[in-house]
C-alpha cells in the first residue's frame, strides 16, 4: 500500500482549462484523462489525500465519478467543496453526500500527518499564496510556523515554495503524486 497526493482535479469545470492552460479540448476530454492518468499511478490498496477543489460544475453528475477512482479516498475539503466547513452550516448536509460519492472520509481545515518520518501537515490552501493576486480565506488558512506543508489552491503558480508543496494535478502531470516524489521535490528545492 501507497499513499498518494493530489488536488484541484476540478472535475466538470470547464473554466479551469483557460485558467490553468490546461491541454484538453474540452471538460469531457479532461474530466477522462484525470481519471486515465489516477488509475494509471494508483492501485486498489493504496490512499489517496485529495487536498480540495475535487469537483465543480453539475455536481450531481461529477462528484459519482470518485466511485470510478482507484484506492481508498480521503478528502480535505477546500474551497470549492460544497463540504468545506469555510461555507458555515450549510456546508454539514453535504459531507454525506461525498461520503456516498465514494470518499471514505471528509476532513476539514488543516490535519497533522507524517510524510518520510517528519511532522508535516496537509491543507487545501497553503500558508500564503493564491492562485489569485490576493490571498484569499486567510482565516482558513494554517499558521506558517516551518512544518512541511502539504497544500494545492494555488494551481500551477509553484510546486514548491520554501516548505510549502502543491500536490495539486496542475504541477504534477495532471495525476496524483507519492510520498517519495513530494519529499523528493522538496529535499532537491531546498
Amino acid at each position: 500500500m501507497a499513499r498518494f497526493w493530489t488536488s484541484d482535479l476540478h472535475l466538470g469545470h470547464a473554466n479551469i482549462i483557460r485558467y490553468c492552460h490546461r491541454p484538453f479540448a474540452d471538460v469531457d476530454a479532461m474530466n477522462a484523462a484525470l481519471i486515465d492518468r489516477w488509475n494509471d499511478t494508483v492501485e486498489d490498496s493504496d490512499e489517496v489525500w485529495v487536498l480540495g477543489d475535487f469537483a465543480l460544475g453539475a455536481i450531481a453528475e461529477m462528484l459519482p465519478l470518485a466511485q470510478r477512482l482507484r484506492g481508498t479516498k480521503v478528502l480535505v475539503a477546500g474551497n470549492h467543496d460544497r463540504c468545506w466547513a469555510g461555507w458555515g452550516e450549510r456546508s454539514h448536509r453535504w459531507i454525506e453526500t461525498y461520503l456516498d460519492a465514494g470518499f471514505d472520509e471528509v476532513l476539514q481545515g488543516w490535519v497533522p500527518i507524517t510524510i518520510g518520518g517528519r511532522p508535516a501537515r496537509a491543507c487545501h490552501l497553503p500558508y500564503e499564496g493564491d492562485s489569485h493576486d490576493d490571498d484569499l480565506f486567510v482565516s482558513q488558512r494554517p499558521t506558517d510556523d516551518g512544518t512541511l506543508l502539504l497544500h494545492g489552491h494555488v494551481h500551477d503558480q509553484w510546486r514548491v515554495d520554501g516548505h510549502q508543496v502543491n500536490v495539486g494535478v496542475d504541477v504534477w502531470d495532471y495525476r496524483p503524486v507519492s510520498d517519495d516524489m513530494v519529499l523528493q521535490e522538496y529535499v532537491r528545492a531546498q
